[in-house]
């Protein structure tokens, strides 16, 4: 018999040798355990052991755990659907604080007793205990499938690909696309709430690292409004999934809908000058902020000639030239600089210069030395005075925060949320983390203009994230308007770049598992040349050439 040698990613572990072909679900007992990773890839727990190997358990109170928990809550919800409506068919939106935003694709509002026939479906099948099977079928047989079962947009899917046979998850008939892994069993999926919101409901779940526990719920309505726009938008011009997307790249009409997304976009920053134009007495100053590689940097200066054209002189002022430097920034938990943190800005320095500028005194802008980490010397940076008709644009982290600026009366500033907020799904029940697109955006522009390969970017993503979570997201409800960079075309460029860059990471290394994932996510994209994208479009600056200077 065929022995392979597996080592656990635990300290002073010693190698064990099994059979080759055993599961790895027998050498991790426990409920908690919900996927195992194998040489740094995420697979399921039914997965079979047939070459050496390095194990590491994956358990729920960890991110990757609460992600597959997630998606398997949402494959159950899609089956309990099916089960009870197989003539109305679920459709998963966008994430909402902890939970996932549904509504029938009818867009008929769910009655209670629909919402509790779903809720009473889900618990029964995990009363029952029932296997959720990873297996591949003929690319014929999932076709039929999905046809059979009304899964349109994942039928769609398909046209893009070419494989022969196709990873499904299966449970008592119901099919869907392997994303990513489930869980093996619904018995495990028992912590769930479904609350009716808005026109739909949401499946709830516990945060990231807070299994068993759901924390009560935080609405959110300007970034539903945010959402609930562009959703409505996507269906309108009929481009709503992945499938729909790939389907204009195939019949060559994709630059028709570049047009349309991009004009879209113009159209929502031409809303945010005239609501400032409205406010023009008494606004001083427009603070723009949001979440890494949201796109904040081209959004002010397109908003700039937006403003420009209602007459104002806008004059921009970047929040990374108040940076203190490495010497004076405070240290986090790790004991390393935190330059997230608004300690890490001369706070006091930029209210002294907008009190000097709103009275009408000049001032030398501060320049940052990033690549000494240290502010430059005094004289080096520009004078600005504001005129009769100027305009303040900030853009940095923590705009909407009213620390930065404390000293500046409320009506005199106008603040603009930023966020990357996809529309597209990957079909009905799979849809696309929002979170991804900038994590994408990071890892083009690292590698563009940054030196920095995918692994590096990947590395430092939940540092990131954990920075947006403490100083951005408390205050983007405090916004006067939001504003969403995301173009749903732009996964299909990122793609032509990222790919390669990402197969550059080897299965040794810890961030393989994320690399893995994101090279599964993008397979589902027809390519579109980057010549396509507009030079002052604001994805140009994460892939290059853009009309504008950074």
């Amino acid at each position: 018999m065929n022995e392979v040698e597996l080592r656990f990613n635990t300290p002073n572990a010693a190698p064990i040798h099994i059979p080759s072909g055993t599961p790895a679900e027998t050498l991790l007992p426990g409920e908690e355990i919900v996927a195992v990773k194998i040489n740094n890839q995420l697979l399921p727990l039914s997965t079979r052991l047939e070459i050496n190997a390095l194990l590491e358990p994956v358990s729920l109170n960890s991110h990757e755990g609460a992600m597959i928990y997630r998606r398997s809550l949402a494959f159950l919800l899609a089956l309990a659907g099916w089960e009870l409506f197989p003539d109305r068919s679920l459709r998963i939106g966008h994430s909402l604080g902890n939970g996932y935003y549904y509504t029938f694709a009818n867009d008929k509002k769910p009655t209670p007793e629909e919402m509790q026939a779903l809720k009473e479906k889900m618990q029964a099948l995990i009363k029952e205990d029932i296997p959720i099977n990873c297996r591949y079928i003929s690319y014929t047989d999932a076709l039929a499938e999905f046809e059979k079962n009304k899964q349109s947009d994942t039928s769609m899917l398909l046209e893009h690909r070419s494989e022969s046979r196709i990873r499904v998850n299966q449970c008592k008939g119901f099919s869907d696309l392997y994303i990513e892994p489930l869980a093996v069993r619904t018995g495990i999926l028992s912590v769930f709430e479904l609350m009716p919101y808005q026109d739909g409901f949401l499946l709830r779940f516990p945060a990231s690292r807070r299994f068993p526990v759901i924390d009560p719920f935080e609405d959110k309505p300007g970034l539903f409004s945010v959402y609930h726009e562009y959703k409505r938008w996507g269906r309108i011009i009929g481009v709503h999934a992945v499938g729909h997307l790939n389907r204009l790249v195939a019949g060559r009409t994709i630059r028709d809908y570049i047009r349309i997304a991009e004009t879209f976009q113009e159209k929502k920053l031409a809303a945010i000058a005239d609501s400032v134009y409205a406010r023009r007495e008494s606004v001083k100053v427009v603070l723009i902020a949001g979440p890494s590689s949201s796109g904040k940097t081209t959004t002010a200066k397109r908003l700039s000639i937006q403003l420009k054209v209602l007459g104002f002189d806008p004059i921009a002022i970047s929040l990374d030239d108040y940076y203190v430097g490495s010497a004076k920034t405070p240290l986090d938990e790790k004991s390393q600089p935190d330059y997230e943190c608004l300690e890490a800005l001369d706070v006091p320095q930029l209210n002294e210069q907008l009190l000097t500028l709103f009275a009408g005194g000049e001032v030398e802008l501060p320049s940052f030395d990033f690549k000494n980490s240290r502010p430059r010397e005094k004289g080096s940076g520009k004078r600005i005075r504001m005129g009769r008709r100027s305009i303040l644009v900030i853009e940095g982290i923590h705009g909407l925060n009213d620390a930065l600026t404390a000293q500046t009366p409320a009506d005199k500033k106008f603040k603009v949320y930023v966020s990357a907020l996809t529309q597209l799904n990957l079909d009905d029940h799979n849809r696309i983390p929002t979170s991804d697109n900038r994590l994408l955006r990071r890892i083009v522009r690292d590698y563009q203009f940054r030196g920095k390969d995918a692994a590096g970017t990947i590395r430092m993503w939940p540092n990131v994230q954990s920075g947006e979570q403490k100083h951005i997201f408390p205050f983007q409800e405090s916004a006067d308007m939001a504003f969403n960079s995301a173009l749903d075309y732009e996964l299909a460029v990122l793609k032509i770049i990222a790919e390669p860059q990402l197969r550059m990471v080897k299965p040794s290394m810890p961030e393989y598992a994320e690399t893995v994932r994101l090279l599964a996510f993008l397979e589902n994209f027809a390519p579109i040349p980057p010549q396509y994208v507009p030079g002052q479009s604001i994805l140009r600056e994460f892939i290059g050439d853009s009309e504008f200077q950074y």
